[in-house]
């Protein structure tokens, strides 16, 4: 049965510019985008946009939605429904789940899993391991995301710290390697130093003294030099300092560089000073640093340094975060609040819309080879979100979708919603309500 919708008087923000017109999407993909485009049949749903603003649909390339093994946290179909009311249509999770993603078997066990619950579209990285490199071999590069490299200790303990098996992965494979800096030697140090002045109750405001600016940029810079010397194709994941910007060039196109990098929004959004009225809320890896790093990282992205914003959703429960320092786990969840949270900061003047488009959907579909989606553009799928720029609401309880029921930006008023999320041409959400349709489809990728 044919499904078409025509999305009428759109500002469409894509390639840099915004234009007004319309959208006809015909079954999954978009037919036609033109000034004006007429009803043809009575079987078109048309959709005013009443001028609010069409953006391609978010590709988030680094979510952690816990399934399998740590499914109390979240889920893939309740995490992939508060990221469609994010404007996420499409996501990349990471492998460091229970089993951990290290093997093929492992691998489609998730893809399988996806194809039966998520409601947006779905790719997984590969987790490499200091012993996996048989397996890293056997992965089909044109139907996975990339591999991921845990360098500093996080969620799972996937830590790859034998310095002649990251040669060997770097070496012998061309998948994107996407890699968490942090050195694992300068955090341990660090750390006992502060416990053995506070036991476990370390103040939370010493998280990023403890996973410090110096562990981040020593472990950043060695992933670079081993990309450089074997020729790797490098992704740094959520920078987090101001000192590690100047490790990116922004001298090349996108499409041309060999190691790029990305920051996530918690990031851009909040700083060491923060600690006190959020505690654990926002204990992240890569902690939260200064005020100044923020900025930093705000001008490394907009000169083009940093390359993608991604979300780095990590849910845990209320519970894990209420533990002491020690024990309490880091990560947060994101995904529903990413896209609006940006919006607010182009309210304030600090990015425009064309460069939120750019970072958050045009460049990880370069970058990852994405087929056909990051982009509105006629024969790509109609993955397309309407967003209003003036329609405040406040995020609480009784409107967070994800599975751990908290979010760190309960009692924020956004200015902006997203009224509308389209994924492969149906309407998946719409104002608050995440229809009873599961249209996400398993990414593919040009390579």
């Amino acid at each position: 049965m044919k499904r078409n919708t025509l999305i009428k008087n759109a500002k469409i923000v894509n390639e840099g510019k915004i234009t007004e017109g319309d959208i006809l999407i015909e079954n999954d993909l978009i037919a036609e985008i033109d000034s004006s485009i007429s009803v043809k049949s009575a079987d078109v749903t048309v959709i005013d946009a009443e001028g609010n603003y069409v953006i391609p649909g978010l590709i988030d390339d680094q979510v952690h939605f816990r399934e399998p093994g740590l499914t109390h946290k979240a889920n893939i179909e309740t995490e992939s429904k508060a990221a469609l009311a994010g404007g996420i249509t499409s996501f990349i999770e990471m492998p460091n789940t229970n089993p951990q993603t290290t093997t093929v078997e492992k691998l489609e066990e998730k893809f399988a899993i996806a194809a039966k619950s998520s409601h947006a579209n779905y790719s997984f990285m590969f987790g490499g391991t200091n012993d996996n490199l048989e397996e890293i071999l056997k992965v089909d590069t044109k139907t996975v995301a990339g591999l991921k490299l845990f360098l500093g200790s996080s969620t799972g303990n996937m830590l790859v710290d034998d310095p002649q098996v990251l040669e060997k992965i770097f070496s012998s494979t061309d998948m994107v390697i996407s890699v968490h800096c942090e050195d694992e030697s300068t955090i341990r140090k660090n750390l006992a130093k502060y416990k053995e002045q506070y036991g476990d109750d370390i103040p939370m405001e010493l998280h990023p003294i403890i996973r410090s600016e110096e562990a981040c940029y020593l472990s950043s810079s060695k992933a670079i030099e081993l990309a450089k010397k074997t020729g790797a194709r490098l992704h740094v994941f959520h920078l987090s300092t101001g000192k590690e910007t100047n490790l990116f060039t922004n001298k090349i196109p996108l499409k041309e560089k060999k190691i790029t990098s990305e920051v996530c929004i918690h990031h851009l959004w909040f700083s060491d000073e923060d600690y006190k009225t959020k505690g654990s809320r926002i204990k992240w890896n890569p902690a939260v640093k200064t005020a100044k790093d923020r900025t930093q990282l705000w001008e490394a992205l907009l000169d083009n340094r940093i390359d993608v914003i991604a979300t780095d959703h990590a849910p845990h429960t209320i519970e894990e975060k209420n533990n002491p320092y020690t024990s309490a786990p880091s990560g947060g969840p994101l995904v529903q609040h990413a896209l609006v949270a940006l919006l607010e900061t182009h309210h304030k003047g600090k990015i425009s819309l064309e460069k939120i488009v750019e970072k958050a959907c045009h460049n990880p579909a370069i970058l990852f080879d994405v087929e056909k989606r990051g982009y509105i553009r006629e024969g790509y799928f109609a993955d397309l979100v309407i967003v209003d720029l003036n329609s405040p609401w406040t995020v609480n309880k009784a409107n967070i979708l994800y599975k751990c029921g908290w979010s760190p930006f309960e009692g924020n008023t956004f200015k902006s919603r997203v009224t509308h999320t389209f994924v492969n041409g149906q309407l998946a959400y719409n104002n608050f309500k995440v229809l009873d349709v599961k249209a996400g489809k398993r990414l593919t990728f040009n390579r």
